[in-house]
């Protein structure tokens, strides 16, 4: 990464990385009002412009390249700004080459297949960049939080159930990354007075009414079961091959930010690259020049 702007981002991102093996505690290890001296929100802003046109460059390589492809994975609580997010970061990239799937509750046909399945089904073709908004992890937290959830997935049973899940993503991500498709994992990280405040002003603003739900405040009451499962994901999927990021979540530019940071700096260490062009390619594309430099009129009718 000899750019200097890929460098920077790489100083820049990496103390949000969880590091593999560590043993990680939300509210110890990771501020979600945490700015990186990054002290003012226009700076943030021109950053992140920077951060999306170095991003849009490398995307517009990915594509024609056509053989690798970038899985982001989104994880949240309500209101930290995962939609937001995906707007502003993704605001300078081909929409041709991004596709984005939300996972709400499993259809009966997602039912019927194992719990990976309709993940599977939406995985990123070579040259694009897939977004899970959130993403096969809800079945190590919703599902964990509110187990349920498991009567519906008709699921055998087992005596570890989470320490199997995980292992079961860790090697399914690591497949994905040996096959070309890179894994790269956020958490928007919110704290509990923001997401109150947030939700206050989705009730008290007539245009973002349409934006809460009764079951917000449900799942509010389960905070701290929330917290511990984010935890011990963080602790228990984090790898070398698809590291998590604990994005600070407080402040919606910032973390505009740092997810634009992070997913340019993986597709720099990727370097895609465009394709080479063949002698006979060539010996086309300069007879196609002559041509068009000799025409000085449309052709007549047939």
């Amino acid at each position: 990464m000899n750019d200097e702007r890929a460098e920077r981002i790489a100083d820049f991102i990496q103390p949000l990385r969880v590091d593999p093996g560590s043993k990680v505690r939300l509210a110890r290890d990771f501020d979600p009002a945490f700015k990186a001296g990054v002290t003012k929100k226009r700076d943030g802003r021109e950053l992140l412009r920077t951060g999306v046109e170095l991003l849009a460059e490398y995307q517009r390589k990915l594509a024609a390249e056509k053989t690798r492809g970038v899985l982001l994975c989104l994880q949240a609580l309500d209101a930290a700004g995962k939609d937001g997010t995906i707007r502003h970061v993704m605001s300078g990239v081909n929409p041709q080459g991004v596709k984005v799937s939300s996972f709400k509750v499993p259809s009966a046909e997602e039912l019927d297949h194992d719990y990976l399945w309709r993940y599977a089904c939406r995985l990123p073709a070579r040259g694009e960049i897939g977004i899970f908004n959130r993403s096969h992890y809800e079945e190590v937290l919703v599902v964990r939080v509110h187990p349920q959830n498991l009567d519906r997935q008709r699921f055998p049973g087992h005596k570890d159930l989470w320490t199997m899940r995980y292992r079961e993503i860790n090697d399914w991500e690591r497949y994905l990354t040996e096959n070309g498709i890179a894994v790269v994992k956020l958490f928007l990280n919110l704290s509990w007075e923001e997401q109150r405040e947030r939700f206050l002003k989705r009730i008290d603003t007539p245009d973002r009414n349409w934006k809460f739900s009764a079951a917000d405040i449900r799942e509010r009451r389960f905070w701290q079961d929330y917290q511990l499962a984010f935890s011990e994901m963080l602790s228990a999927t984090s790898k070398p091959w698809a590291p998590w990021y604990v994005i600070p979540a407080d402040r919606k530019w910032f973390a505009r930010l740092s997810a634009g940071a992070v997913l340019a700096h993986t597709l720099v260490r990727l370097d895609p690259r465009y394709p080479t062009v063949s002698e006979d390619a060539r010996d086309e594309l300069g007879k196609a020049w002559v041509e068009l430099e000799a025409e000085d009129k449309p052709p007549a009718r047939a």
